[in-house]
């Protein structure tokens, strides 16, 4: 009998969109971000940008 180990890890979730290296999890709704350019304020959402090997307590498998 074989048994596979699955890393639990933000690259194997299936919550998780690969940019290379890093990527974007999309687990949750994108997060506001509101950053000062000048002459003014600029906001945006983005999703969080995590590291193939970073994890979380969200993990499911792909």
């Amino acid at each position: 009998m074989s048994t596979t180990t699955v890393t639990k890890s933000c690259a194997s979730c299936a919550h998780w969109k690969s940019a290379g290296a890093k990527g974007e999890c999309r687990r949750h709704a994108p997060q506001s971000i509101i950053f000062k350019v000048e002459p003014g304020v600029q906001y945006d959402a983005k999703f969080p940008v995590t590291k193939a090997e970073d994890w979380c307590g969200d993990y499911t498998g792909k």
